[in-house]
């Protein structure tokens, strides 16, 4: 993942607040400041345009020996097309690039789904509760997981 630092509203991708901003980077876009420039660390969740592919295409190594998305969004905030969209309260954003944080994520996840009830990012519910599949749909679905505490969450939607 890209650690990226946001300064202001302007970045291809999402911004999610954090405690450790030294660990990220943004605006300018900074390798892991010293003294971040704000709260927002860049999620490494991109959308780019048609450009991209041909913008990818001229970037060159880092000192590293490695292509870094950073230099391709960079190339973005040169010609001002750069934008953020932060996250506000409710969304939560997992860091999982140590072993630590792969660790307190999967807590984090497993906590939420025993004390709601509830999965995160499951896309047969988005899908159901979007109106983009039927019941029907989503009972296929989850017969294909049957045997499942996933499949067993599936069938609850419907009832």
């Amino acid at each position: 993942m890209a650690e990226c630092r946001v300064q202001d509203d302007r970045e291809n991708g999402f911004g999610y607040h954090v405690v450790d901003p030294e660990r990220y980077r943004g605006r300018g876009i900074f390798k892991r400041p010293e003294v971040p420039p704000s709260n927002y660390a860049v999620t490494g969740l991109y959308f780019l345009d048609g450009e991209a592919s041909a913008r990818a295409r001229a970037v060159k190594p880092s000192p590293r020996g490695e292509l870094e998305i950073v230099t391709l969004l960079e190339s973005y905030l040169k010609d001002g097309t750069l934008s953020v969209e932060t996250m506000g309260r409710g969304f939560a954003w997992l860091d999982t690039g140590t072993h630590s944080s792969l660790l307190e994520a999967g807590i984090f996840v497993r906590t939420l789904s025993e004390r709601q009830g509830m999965q995160t990012g499951c896309p047969e519910e988005i899908a159901y509760r979007a109106g983009w599949i039927s019941d029907e749909q989503l009972s296929e679905q989850a017969q294909k997981f049957s045997k499942t505490e996933y499949g067993k969450y599936l069938m609850r939607l419907l009832a």
